[in-house]
């Protein structure tokens, strides 16, 4: 055999292996494509996925991998324990289903899984539009969250989501976790379609993220530390909130909250603490910080509510019993769509403590008049010069 049919045959048989699984420098990939998968938005790619994450699963250090095109998803779960490190890696386009039959809280979900890697320039889709209408009809526990993340020591990174029925990325009981350069879009009328929400979880990350959506750009729930936010910019939305608490029994505390570097661009909120009145549970939240606070045309740049409701009609008949202490705002700067830029509503039965603002530089939008300030139950509070008035002290 000559050198020129040697070659060839050897090239033949790498274009050969490398449409099936092959191994690559950073572990084996398992290609949706290899189990069938079909990128014409229509067929059913469920299956291609499972058998892909099982293989890499399986394999140490392997890799799904979703090219680019658009694939149809049914509610699927991507389970651990793994042999090892795991993978993701989407360059295409993930689209949901529009059932709301299956009787699962979220589309997809990677469960238990130690050690793993969600990467790629992709897309989840969540179809959201029909599901927006139906909040109150009766059928809310329909309602998917398009991404679900129980994880420890993970990172999830340039990834998008776009439209998802409810909650766009639901962290929960995780620890160790990274989210960087997130993308995430719904529409302002989207309900209930929070960004990132975290519950349950430790020392989780956000580092620069950029949320457009029709609920909390981000969510921090009960049972949370170590909790970091930085580089958020948030608009449209309801801004960066703590909470709400006290809506469920057996609520643990939270600590350990950071939010810092982030903007607010024609959001509802700014930074935002809400607890329910009455509470079902008793939980403190202690030490957080919110640092170098961006606000443009902003409702509420600072916002202690802890007579939350999520409807417009709620009847307070009692005083939420979720302590707050030892708040910092520092460096909460920009125009304020509304006359009062800080607004700190304490429980009349556990009032707030320890709440210090420093450095903040808040103003009307248009008319550049300096903001006021409503305050109750917040006990001694910790002012500089020109930033709340003395009616909050």
């Amino acid at each position: 055999m000559d050198s020129t049919k040697v070659n060839f045959f050897f090239w033949a048989l790498l274009v050969t292996f490398s449409s099936l699984n092959y191994v690559h420098c950073g572990g084996k990939i398992f290609s949706v494509e290899t189990y069938g998968a079909v990128a014409d938005g229509k067929t059913d790619t469920t299956q291609a996925l499972l058998k892909s994450w099982e293989g890499a699963c399986a394999s140490k250090g392997g890799i799904v991998s979703v090219p680019k095109g658009t694939y149809s998803v049914g509610d699927i779960t991507f389970e651990g324990p793994c042999n090892g490190a795991t993978h993701f890696r989407l360059e295409g386009t993930l689209t949901a289903s529009n059932s709301h039959s299956s009787g699962r809280d979220s589309w997809i979900a990677f469960h238990n899984i130690h050690g793993f890697t969600l990467y790629g320039n992709g897309t989840f889709h969540g179809q959201g539009e029909s599901s927006w209408g139906r909040l109150g009809d009766g059928t809310d526990g329909l309602r998917k969250t398009s991404l679900k993340l129980r994880i420890r020591k993970g990172i999830i990174k340039n990834i998008h989501s776009v439209d998802s029925k409810m909650f766009h990325i639901h962290v929960h009981d995780s620890d160790n976790l990274l989210l960087k350069n997130i993308h995430i879009t719904a529409p302002e009328y989207s309900r209930n379609t929070d960004g990132i929400h975290i519950g349950n979880s430790n020392n989780v990350r956000i580092v620069k993220a950029s949320i457009a959506t029709g609920d909390d750009c981000v969510s921090i729930g009960s049972g949370n530390t170590k909790i970091s936010v930085s580089g958020v910019v948030c608009g449209p939305g309801h801004g960066i909130s703590i909470g709400s608490l006290g809506k469920y029994e057996n609520e643990r505390d939270v600590n350990g909250i950071v939010v810092r570097d982030c903007t607010f661009r024609n959001t509802d909120n700014g930074v935002r603490i809400k607890t329910w009145a009455p509470s079902k549970s008793t939980a403190t939240l202690s030490d957080v910080k919110f640092i170098n606070i961006r606000v443009e045309n902003t409702k509420n740049p600072i916002l202690i509510d802890q007579y939350y409701c999520s409807k417009s009609h709620c009847k307070h008949k009692g005083e939420s019993s979720i302590k707050i202490r030892d708040v910092k705002f520092i460096g909460v700067k920009g125009k304020s769509a509304s006359e009062v830029g800080v607004n700190v509503q304490c429980s009349g039965s556990y009032p707030c403590e320890d709440i210090e603002f420093r450095g903040l530089d808040l103003t009307m939008a248009g008319s550049g008049a300096p903001t006021t300030a409503s305050c109750s139950n917040a006990g001694e509070l910790f002012l500089g010069p020109r930033q709340v008035p003395s009616k909050c002290s």
